[in-house]
């Protein structure tokens, strides 16, 4: 692996992670994001391999993580990450799927040295992480973790975390049950705990990531934005269209699979906010829209963002373009 480059905007994050610029794909399960991490890698982020769900038979999916996992490597010779949503056991540590999907992870950074170097960070969300912050230091891990209160951001840094991620509510997928708006939450937090803050929802261009700086972020964390380009490959060409097509008010809020899913309003929506069914059934209508297209019919994860998304664009150019436009906006502002 190379040593990054410095982009305009270097920050304790970027240089933590050994990246370029602080710009990070969100974990967007239960979908294959192998393609689109290697692009965001390579476009100077951090690229994240998503887990492809918690229902069904774990172990075949945990063999499909790995070779999502080797697929990103071999796509790229720069940092990304995996996510895993840890959910809760009633034993109180991580849930079991969790588990197996951490030890893939590991199987797969044991087995390759190379890839070892490049899979250098694991993103916890959806549930605290009990006791895996130290074991992923030990086994050479930086570990951040998703969260979407103050509470539980003191709690995730106090336990040891690299890096917290503030979740606002206007992301896509599972939103935080607590409700507070990005630019409310991100301060907060940034005033509470002492290691590096990343803000995910909200945020499409260099705009966004330049408030969020503002704010005392050290970086963004994007998930609709990248699903809506041209490098997102794995997934069918109609659910960039679906988001493309969203106007402000097309998002509405369900019960996912780990609490509250921001998603699209259609069929789907209606039919399962009308008769709830369960977690695989959810799983199942998700990928109907990522993998078979069916926008009507299955559910479309998305932030509010959407609503300001007209175009897909290739990742090579967005990722940079917005480094060098929020690091515009803020010289401005000093000079003023």
């Amino acid at each position: 692996m190379s040593h990054p480059r410095r982009g305009p905007l270097a920050t304790p994050y970027t240089e933590l992670v050994g990246i370029e610029h602080p710009v990070v794909q969100e974990g967007m399960g239960p979908f294959n994001t192998a393609r689109l991490a290697a692009a965001v890698s390579n476009a100077g982020g951090l690229g994240t391999v998503s887990v492809p769900g918690t229902a069904g038979d774990l172990h075949e999916a945990a063999k499909q993580l790995r070779d999502h996992i080797e697929s990103c490597a071999g796509a790229t010779d720069k940092p990304f990450a995996v996510n895993i949503p840890v959910g809760h056991g009633r034993d109180g540590k991580i849930a079991k799927f969790a588990r197996i999907y951490l030890d893939a992870v590991l199987a797969a950074r044991k087995a390759d040295s190379a890839l070892a170097r490049q899979l250098t960070v694991l993103t916890t969300s959806a549930g605290f992480p009990t006791g895996l912050t130290a074991e992923l230091h030990d086994n050479g891990l930086l570990h951040q973790h998703k969260v979407g209160s103050t509470r539980h951001a003191v709690k995730a840094a106090r336990s040891g975390v690299d890096a917290v991620i503030a979740a606002g509510l206007e992301m896509g997928g599972h939103a935080p049950t607590s409700g507070m708006h990005s630019f409310v939450l991100l301060p907060n937090v940034v005033d509470a705990v002492g290691v590096p803050v990343l803000l995910s929802g909200g945020v499409r261009d260099g705009r966004g990531l330049a408030a969020a700086l503002c704010l005392g972020a050290q970086g963004v964390a994007l998930g609709t934005r990248f699903a809506a380009t041209t490098d997102n490959t794995d997934w069918h060409p109609a659910y960039a269209g679906a988001l493309l097509d969203a106007g402000e008010g097309d998002d509405a809020v369900l019960d996912g699979v780990f609490g509250p899913c921001r998603v699209k309003r259609n069929k789907a929506y209606a039919a399962l906010s009308a008769n709830p069914v369960g977690s695989a059934e959810k799983i199942e209508a998700m990928r109907r829209a990522q993998l078979d297209g069916d926008v009507e019919n299955g559910l479309v994860l998305m932030g509010q963002v959407a609503s300001g998304i007209t175009d897909l664009r290739g990742v090579a150019e967005l990722v940079p373009q917005m480094a060098l436009e929020a690091a515009g906006l803020l010289s401005d502002t000093r000079r003023q």
